[in-house]
């Protein structure tokens, strides 16, 4: 049988997405030989410029491409985040193989909050300003509230993973950030992962969130790539490709074509799926400076009436009562459900010896159910190491398990109020409340309730409480993730939105036609 040769750079990570293409190819076409051509590309060559600041695109793909286009190789591999969008819409076959965790993760030293209770600017490693546009405006407000201003700078960092943990290492930078999916790759493998997880040793990690740090788009994705004239080349492609994450990656490079293009971008675009459905996500700035939102696709709802959202009077409905048992916390990990479960006041009913829950807790690794939790949680100055973006707790789960954090279920412990921690532990989870929900009298919510056309629910217990003052025809509401859930198993069938911020979204727009009208 004839050889096919495959192309990439020759990179640790490069490599083993060529390994991955390779085995893929080798499981479909039992028996093949296939040769590996390592390459650098020019973005390889140019370490210490950044590459925003050159024109042109495909710094660390074009001499990739020209393999294929002089029959040096049949198969290229890349990933496809490097790729333009222009090339990637052009003669050429590609078949998308793999797709890892499509977030960034900013790397500290473990220093870091003593440099920040010092008042000390924190320099940041990146070469993308697509996470200098977004990753530092985040992390003003993420990282632990330690000193009344916290400073951050931006430097350029160049370099493969490993180059630019060393640097980091070394004290070149205080942080940087890197996708996820190089990581957890790296991490897999027998060659690379003692390397990788002594350069990661000691460091404290944040996995940005999708919402407020969108990934770039089809970040995470392998792609294979044939030139037009190759049949056979094509013919296994064709065989190789993921038709799911294809798709995927095709609506992503779609939109991201809307926004700007090239080693400037300030926007991210990413595909996220969902137990009620898969949305593609765009946000950040376009190439003339405008910030822009997008969600697809969103519902189409028709609303007699008002329209009643709860997010108008979040502090209306519950007060929070304390619990008088001692809660303990017996899981390395702690997910908090909702900031208010952290006050000063709640603090002394943690332990008999009425240690401070502040102290328990900074030895634990924290998450947060969404960004408004972990800006609050940042405040009483917690380092929160990863949020559900709002999508839910089990939405969490797989990227918690994956190798850069090797976090299972079986080693958290939910943090919620007292009828939520009876929930979670009939599910098999370990839960705990140290507050209960006491429902307000408000008789203007009542009254706004029961005069709505439709009603949009922030949480399930809201709905409980409620829910009774609406009118028995009433379009229910609400976010994905629990509140979906368990609306759902209340014989609801409600219209759902990926999160809050989406409905907000919609909501914006719902009324202006309105008022228009």
């Amino acid at each position: 049988m004839q050889s096919i040769k495959l192309i990439g750079r020759s990179s640790r990570l490069s490599l083993l997405q060529i390994d991955i293409v390779k085995q893929k190819i080798q499981s479909t076409f039992p028996g093949i030989r296939l040769e590996v051509i390592e390459r650098s590309s020019k973005g390889d060559a140019l370490q210490n410029i950044p590459l925003h600041t050159i024109e042109g695109s495909d710094f660390f793909t074009q001499d990739i491409f020209e393999g294929l286009a002089n029959g040096e190789a049949d198969i290229a591999v890349h990933s496809l985040k490097d790729m333009s969008s222009e090339h990637f819409f052009g003669q050429n076959k590609f078949a998308v193989i793999d797709r890892d965790d499509s977030r960034d993760v900013a790397i500290f030293n473990n220093y870091i909050e003593e440099k920040i209770k010092r008042g000390e600017t924190i320099i940041i490693g990146t070469c993308s300003p697509r996470r200098e546009e977004m990753a530092t405006v985040f992390l003003k407000r993420a990282l632990p509230q330690l000193n009344s201003e916290l400073k951050i700078e931006t430097r350029s960092v160049r370099g493969n993973v490993e180059t630019r943990l060393r640097k980091l290492d070394n004290g070149e930078y205080d942080a940087t950030i890197l996708a996820t999916a190089g990581l957890n790759r790296l991490l897999r493998s027998k060659k690379d992962a003692q390397l990788i997880r002594g350069l990661l040793a000691g460091k404290k990690m944040m996995l940005l969130p999708l919402i407020e740090c969108v990934p770039a788009p089809c970040q995470g994705a392998i792609v294979a790539e044939a030139h037009h004239s190759n049949k056979r080349a094509i013919e296994i492609l064709i065989r190789i490709n993921d038709e799911k994450l294809y798709a995927d990656c095709l609506a992503e490079k779609e939109e991201a074509t809307k926004y700007g293009a090239g080693c400037i971008q300030k926007f991210g675009v990413t595909t996220i799926n969902t137990k009620n459905g898969e949305y593609l996500y765009a946000a950040g700035k376009d190439a003339e400076g405008t910030e822009f939102v997008k969600w697809d696709p969103l519902p189409e709802l028709e609303i007699k009436g008002p329209l009643f959202s709860s997010t108008d009077v979040m502090n209306g409905f519950f007060e929070y009562e304390l619990n008088s048992q001692v809660v303990s916390f017996n899981k390395p990990v702690i997910f908090v459900a909702n900031y208010k479960a952290i006050q000063p006041s709640a603090t002394e009913l943690l332990s008999k010896e009425k240690l401070d829950n502040r102290d328990e807790l900074r030895s634990k690794i924290i998450l947060a159910s969404g960004t408004r939790t972990w800006f609050e949680l940042a405040k009483k100055g917690y380092w929160v190491t990863a949020s559900a973006d709002a999508l839910g707790f089990e939405f969490l789960l797989s990227s918690l398990s994956m190798p850069l954090l090797s976090i299972g279920a079986q080693d958290i412990i939910i943090l919620t109020h007292e009828t939520a921690a009876k929930r979670w532990k009939t599910r098999g989870y370990d839960a705990v409340s140290n507050h209960k929900l006491l429902a307000k009298d408000d008789k203007a919510i009542q009254t706004a309730i029961a005069a709505a056309g439709a009603i949009f629910w922030t949480s399930f217990s809201q709905y409980e409480f409620y829910s009774k003052y609406a009118m028995p025809d009433v379009k229910h509401i609400c976010a994905g993730g629990e509140t979906a859930e368990l609306l759902k198993q209340a014989g609801i069938k409600p219209v759902i939105f990926p999160t809050i911020k989406a409905f907000e979204q919609w909501r914006k727009y719902f009324i202006q036609s309105r008022s228009v009208a």
